[in-house]
């Protein structure tokens, strides 16, 4: 019997075609899932990845809280248009601390996992108040609110506590210094020697342009302002250069 013989046997036949299909399913999924029990991590580690600021952490809280994840991922695919759109593709490690992931590929707006620095502290409160103000065909509704919104900051210690809890480095220090942090982050007079210690390149200056008080829309700002900045991608694109 002749191997396409054989082949037309076992489509013919649903109950040995059904056995066949679970033997293949079982042997691949094998493959693909043996090697990781033997992985300690399966991301790799770049250099410059730090845990958010108390402030930051703040602002991606407002950020999933007001559903701006659904028309904007944090995902740049290593596709030619995306990357000359938005810049380099995404690396997994600068996820490695979100939970949960700002992942995806339907976008209303445009992808933000690169916005860090594009825009002036200004534009973005602008952007957030009246979104049609800078973007003239832009059908994103109005976040003024968040201006006037006194930023809760009494459990930003049990925010961080959560984040330890599952895998992000925060130290003991970080912990007992959250609100102290958050606040010097959002006040260029304040002493920051030991914020900037716990966490590196940070921005310290007031975000909303309201220096009496500290607002929601400092903690977006001062997240939007930090988003695709923390990795230096100048190695990344030599490497490719070279292949």
């Amino acid at each position: 019997m002749s191997f396409l013989e054989k082949h037309g046997k076992l489509e013919r036949n649903v109950s040995l075609l059904l056995v066949f299909s679970l033997i293949a399913v079982l042997i691949g999924g094998i493959i693909e899932i043996a090697p990781l029990f033997y992985v300690k991590n399966t991301i790799e580690k770049v250099e410059g990845m730090r845990p958010y600021t108390p402030l930051e952490l703040a602002g991606r809280n407002i950020y999933v809280r007001e559903g701006c994840h659904v028309c904007h991922s944090q995902m740049i695919r290593p596709f030619r248009d995306e990357v000359e759109r938005y810049g380099h593709y995404s690396l997994a490690a600068e996820s490695m601390y979100d939970h949960p992931f700002q992942w995806g590929s339907k976008r209303t707006g445009p992808d933000l996992a690169r916005v860090g620095g594009r825009y002036s502290d200004e534009w973005h409160v602008q952007h957030l108040i009246n979104p049609k103000d800078v973007v003239s065909e832009s059908i994103m509704p109005s976040y003024g609110f968040l201006a006037k919104n006194e930023l809760e900051i009494h459990n930003i210690e049990e925010h961080l506590k959560a984040n330890d809890a599952v895998g992000v480095p925060y130290t003991p220090e970080m912990i007992e210094n959250a609100i102290a942090d958050l606040k010097a982050q959002a006040n260029p007079d304040a002493d920051t020697d030991g914020l900037e210690e716990r966490y590196q390149k940070i921005s310290i200056r007031d975000f909303d342009g309201n220096p009496q008080a500290l607002t929601e829309m400092d903690a977006l700002v001062a997240y939007l302002q930090m988003l695709g900045t923390l990795v230096d991608l100048k190695a990344y694109q030599q490497n490719e250069n070279l292949r």
